[in-house]
């Protein structure tokens, strides 16, 4: 009877080990992507069908887990087929900004297509870096699509957002408001199964 506990020990200790293992950046940071207000799960790419300088909103939600410098920008593969409305900073530049353990930080941009690629499709893309104090060098480096669009030769009509009508703020969130992130770290798993153990250790000793 040991044996089996043993046996069934190990399973749960290796089980706990691929379970950190399968996520090497969740103790560092998560974040959540949204375009239009609408969250996109996983590795989601947002395949809007828009008009020339139809606005379009882009948001990333970055957490991190310890004291880092985090910048974040949009960008594109080409030069002025996008134009930045209102955000932080203009596209293929660049905004930072300091944050404490726990602390989260919204990047958010109102982005137009112009008629630079009409009738065509082209993707915008998000890139950041995280930079731990005192070292030049970021601990990650990384970026990912965040809307593959479809331009159309047609002149959007509607209204087009300013700063007074739609702000885009640097905001903090709160851990009330925070959705599920993309790369949760995988601590409940972690704590359910370490208890399970400790049961069966336990058990050993009866």
């Amino acid at each position: 009877m040991k044996v089996k506990y043993l046996i069934i020990l190990s399973i749960l200790m290796s089980t706990i080990n691929l379970s950190t293992a399968t996520n090497p950046y969740g103790e560092i940071y998560t974040y959540d992507v949204y375009y239009n207000d609408k969250l996109l799960p996983g590795t989601e790419v947002a395949k809007p069908i828009l008009k020339i300088g139809e606005p379009f909103n882009i948001k990333v939600n970055m957490t991190v887990y310890h004291e880092y410098k985090v910048s974040g920008q949009i960008s594109e593969i080409g030069s002025g087929d996008f134009e930045v409305i209102e955000g932080p900073s203009q596209i293929n530049r660049y905004s930072s900004v300091n944050l404490k353990p726990n602390e989260s930080h919204i990047f958010e941009w109102i982005v137009k297509p112009t008629e630079g690629w009409a009738g065509g499709s082209l993707p915008i893309n998000f890139h950041y870096s995280i930079v731990e104090k005192g070292n030049p060098e970021p601990v990650i480096n990384s970026g990912f699509t965040v809307a593959y669009c479809t331009i159309s030769n047609e002149h959007y009509k509607g209204e087009t957002p300013t700063p007074e009508e739609q702000p885009v703020s640097k905001i903090q969130s709160s851990p009330e408001t925070q959705p599920t992130p993309r790369s949760a770290p995988a601590f409940s798993l972690v704590a359910a199964i370490a208890v399970l153990a400790i049961v069966f250790l336990r058990s050993l000793h009866k």
